[in-house]
């Protein structure tokens, strides 16, 4: 990156107790992003992978993915938005790399994380993890193909069926230059099963000397306070948490500024589902809106007891609706 790292790095990757909300196929779209941001708290956002094979693909698939790129790469709450793309083909992935900085993207992410039998059968996402040496050939590329002031950072788990591996990995990245790395604390092995793994980033928290930032059950405050304790990371990106507990990132703001940090009141954020529901339903048909919201319920189930009540009642609701009458009776 040089000795005058860019203005995107100095803010957000070298910020001291950054939050970053991370990518969910299916889950976390520039829909979520907005109304997420809006809710405040983050340092940057990275959208859902961009799926890359064997060409530079057309510059509609990064619009469409990531719409922010027409807004200076920013959500409405001027929250930064770097493009995920996701491959095992170092000059394709460097060549679209280069288009999506082009495009205007905040920086780069790099996937190799991802645990799905298909990506990883098609030679991307997890499965890289089984070659480091492939791993920084396709980092190394990227950083190459991408200008000075675009930061390049990367995904990655433990390992794939083991975490033995989880330091020479790590160390591949950074060697190949990038700004930062995020460490989901578990193999694809382990898939989505806890606890994650948080004593084991510490190693690769002490040996490398770019940012570390720690991923995976970062559920509460008291998940952030335990994860960085024991980790040694500094940083944190959130996912599933902060779907189910959409003001996280804010309640984590508060604690670190010695501040009160209760979650949102189910009457509060009912009408968030009601709002997304509708700001979707303007580009979505009724019966795709209605999967998202209903999958929504399922996710903040766990913080709120109301959404377990909303969604037995309404699972069987065939119209979008009738199921934003009944989420405003439950508010």
């Amino acid at each position: 990156m040089g000795d005058n790292p860019p203005p995107f790095c100095n803010e957000v990757l070298r910020k001291t107790m950054k939050i970053l909300l991370a990518p969910m196929e299916g889950v976390v779209d520039w829909y979520m992003r907005d109304l997420l941001t809006r809710i405040g708290g983050y340092d940057a956002c990275v959208t859902e992978f961009v799926r890359v094979v064997d060409k530079c693909l057309p510059e509609k698939a990064y619009r469409r993915l990531c719409p922010e790129l027409g807004t200076a790469a920013k959500t409405a709450a001027g929250t930064p938005v770097v493009v995920q793309l996701l491959g095992g083909e170092a000059a394709v992935m460097a060549e679209n790399a280069a288009l999506a900085a082009a495009l205007g993207a905040a920086g780069i992410d790099l996937n190799f994380g991802c645990p799905s039998k298909v990506v990883n059968r098609n030679g991307g996402g997890a499965v890289l993890l089984k070659e480091p040496e492939r791993i920084q050939q396709i980092v190394a590329a990227v950083r190459t193909a991408v200008p000075a002031p675009v930061p390049v950072t990367a995904k990655i788990r433990l390992g794939f069926d083991h975490a033995d591996d989880a330091l020479a990995i790590a160390r591949a990245v950074e060697r190949a230059g990038a700004s930062a790395i995020v460490v989901h604390a578990r193999t694809r092995a382990d898939g989505y099963k806890a606890p994650a793994r948080w004593q084991m980033l510490r190693p690769i928290r002490e040996a490398l000397t770019i940012p570390v930032i720690a991923n995976g059950d970062i559920n509460s405050v008291e998940d952030y306070r335990r994860c960085l304790a024991i980790s040694g990371c500094d940083d944190v990106m959130i996912g599933r948490g902060a779907v189910g507990c959409p003001d996280l990132a804010r309640q984590i703001r508060r604690y670190q500024g010695g501040q009160p940090c209760q979650p949102l009141a189910w009457a509060e954020v009912a009408p968030l589902v009601v709002g997304l529901a509708q700001q979707m339903n303007r580009t979505i048909e009724d019966k795709l809106v209605l999967g998202r919201i209903k999958q929504w319920l399922v996710m903040l189930k766990k913080v709120y007891p109301q959404a377990q009540r909303c969604f037995d009642q309404g699972r069987r609701l065939p119209t979008l609706a009738q199921m934003t009458a009944l989420l405003g009776q439950h508010e």
